[in-house]
């Protein structure tokens, strides 16, 4: 069913009385006099398709309502509607709310009609596109990550918890989170399956490498960035993938002049989540790990190392239990490696326990290759 839902926000009601009444047999139409009061509105009966500010209200003008509203329902398209059309406000309003267009008000009916219809076109784009990610591209993703992990669980396994503590960052530091920082972190270290797995398996346990072997690694964002980039859709993952090695200060690879915030916020959250993890299979302990990062502000972004911290003081009261592996939901992940009878490593700690997973672990166990108790943490609902 099309969402025709429209929200018109301004401080004269006679303005929102005279556009529900000549607009409310094409769309439905809800009203608001304040930023505040359209902001509740948006929770409480959105989602709207379209929302329809005005740009001078007390308290909070437009530009801030819009940006707000932004935040709160991204896909919800965002219109302008003002008397004041100075080149400024045309400019905050499109880079602060990202306003899809900007009208000067008195706007005809027809004109706000049309306006409005071109709106919701876009509505169904936005959406069709979200579904489309959900359903197929990051799909695809997903199944090959649990490939790889389960394929080579000690190179591959450990992205699911770059994944758990980028998504847990981008939470504390009010960073939109959706598919494309998920699967930066799965996609991280694709690039590695064009090395050699020794050099992989070392280079990712912390061990020190030779110069030769650290040119070798250092390649494997490119290589990955490269790979990734060839998939439609996939280019702003790619270029996370090509910037993990960055340093804030510009320094690292690629060598160019990027550094600081014009880093993408996903690489510089890689940046420190891998090399904390680097750090911890080096045989550091996780405050001293913590507290090297600190120590290397022209590398790591501080507020990145201080959102990691509050990640781990959380993660630590998180109750570690012992479950069998007939009890394992895709609502755990493994707190421990879990190894076979003979040593080899089957599956990587901090492994989401997904069907295919568990499927895995079980068909294992009732061979007696492993033991039948793992130890587990519970995921966070949603």
């Amino acid at each position: 069913m099309t969402n025709n839902k429209v929200l018109f926000v301004d401080d004269e009601p006679n303005i929102l009385q005279a556009y529900s009444r000549t607009l409310r047999k094409e769309f439905e139409i809800m009203t608001a006099t304040s930023g505040a009061a359209a902001l509740d509105i948006a929770v409480k009966d959105g989602p709207f398709a379209v929302v329809v500010s005005d740009m001078r209200m007390p308290e909070m003008d437009g530009v801030e309502f819009l940006s707000r509203l932004k935040k709160q329902t991204p896909d919800t398209v965002r219109v302008m509607l003002t008397g004041n059309a100075d080149q400024q406000t045309a400019i905050d309003a499109v880079n602060k709310g990202d306003i899809f267009r900007f009208l000067n008000k008195p706007c005809p009916p027809e004109n706000m009609s049309q306006t409005l219809y071109s709106a919701i076109d876009q509505y169904r784009l936005i959406k069709s596109e979200k579904e489309l990610m959900e359903s197929t591209v990051k799909g695809s993703v997903a199944a090959l990550c649990e490939v790889l992990s389960l394929s080579k669980p000690d190179i591959f396994g450990r992205t699911t918890q770059y994944k758990n503590h980028m998504l847990a960052c981008a939470d504390l530091l009010g960073i939109e989170i959706d598919w494309r920082l998920e699967t930066l972190a799965m996609m991280s270290l694709v690039g590695t399956v064009s090395l050699p797995d020794a050099l992989v398996k070392k280079a990712l346990s912390g061990k020190v490498l030779t110069p030769e072997e650290e040119r070798q690694f250092s390649q494997h964002p490119h290589l990955g960035a490269e790979l990734l980039g060839k998939i439609p859709r996939l280019t702003v993952i790619a270029e996370g993938v090509r910037y993990q090695l960055k340093n804030l200060d510009g320094s690292g690879s690629p060598v160019d002049s990027k550094k600081g915030e014009a880093i993408p916020v996903g690489s510089r959250l890689l940046r420190a989540i891998i090399e904390f993890d680097l750090l911890e299979q080096s045989g550091l302990d996780r405050n001293t790990a913590l507290s090297k990062l600190a120590g290397e502000p022209e590398k790591f972004d501080p507020k990145i190392v201080d959102a990691l911290a509050k990640v781990f003081q959380t993660s630590e009261q998180s109750a570690v239990r012992e479950v069998s592996v007939t009890q394992t939901t895709d609502k755990m992940i493994l707190a421990k490696d879990v190894l076979t009878n003979e040593g080899r490593l089957l599956v990587c700690k901090g492994q989401q326990l997904t069907p295919s997973v568990s499927s895995r672990l079980m068909n294992f166990c009732s061979n007696g290759a492993i033991k039948e108790k793992l130890l587990v943490v519970m995921l966070a609902e949603d």
